[in-house]
């Protein structure tokens, strides 16, 4: 499967990419800067999801861009991530990013940490 087929399945909603630009203009980030997501083990759930910035690309990235915002995914994390939407809830339960992964078959309560 090519990386091609690989972006389309995963995506950021406009409200994410509003904030993550936000975010970024707030510091001074800029140049060839992406936003770097990740999974990793641990958390109550398994596994965890990691978000930062970085300004280079590493062997086996994939890099997707979506709403004008450039994401930089491992090859294991995209594995996990497939189908998933970045989103960025402001609402009465919190602030802050929110994964919508269709993979996960169990989350913890603060959404931060899922099993595959």
């Amino acid at each position: 499967m090519s990386n091609e087929n690989l972006v389309q399945d995963l995506k950021i909603s406009e409200k994410a990419a509003k904030q993550i630009k936000k975010i970024m203009e707030e510091n001074n980030i800029t140049g060839n800067f992406g936003l770097r997501i990740g999974v990793k083990g641990g958390g109550c759930s398994g596994l965890t999801y990691q978000l930062g910035f970085d300004s280079q690309t590493k062997d086996g990235d994939t890099i997707i861009e979506d709403n004008g915002v450039r994401l930089f995914v491992d090859g294991k994390s995209l594995f996990y991530l497939m189908g998933t939407e970045l989103d960025f809830s402001d609402g009465l339960n919190g602030k802050g990013f929110v994964f919508n992964n269709p993979n996960a078959t169990k989350t913890c309560g603060c959404g931060e940490s899922f099993t595959v």
